[in-house]
């Protein structure tokens, strides 16, 4: 039999962070339990119907690329405007360090052009936008 591991980590309501880990045979009962603890501690709110069904299966990145490419086509934006932004819409902490580095790597992709200097970068969407589909 493999050993498998699974690593959950969650902010509850106050902003404590919780890391679970489990290491030996899993089984979707045992799963199921850390996932009841996590939402008894504050860390999953239930979906409702007029939420993103798929809005906490994306990853980190994908979540900042389609706020970024959805909330500021019309202006340009620092990496805090986009960390603001983002605690808002997800409810959830985000390291300045990790928003700076995902948009790095949105310029290097050609998602994003960057102005000015370092500590102090500006940013707008490329040429190389995805169309947003008309709602």
């Amino acid at each position: 039999m493999t050993v498998k591991r699974l690593r959950i980590e969650f902010y509850d309501d106050s902003g404590c962070r919780h890391t679970v880990s489990l290491d030996g045979p899993l089984n979707r009962e045992k799963i199921a339990r850390i996932l009841d603890y996590a939402e008894l501690m504050g860390g999953l709110s239930p979906l409702s119907a007029d939420r993103d069904p798929n809005r906490y299966a994306r990853t980190k990145f994908d979540r900042v690329r389609d706020l970024v490419v959805h909330s500021f086509r019309e202006r340009a934006f620092s990496s805090d405007d986009v960390r603001k932004h983002y605690q808002q819409l997800y409810v959830e902490p985000i390291p300045l360090t990790t928003v700076a580095t995902y948009l790095s790597r949105l310029v290097d992709r050609g998602l994003l052009n960057r102005s000015g200097s370092a500590g102090r970068w500006r940013y707008s969407l490329g040429e190389r936008v995805p169309t947003v589909p008309s709602q």
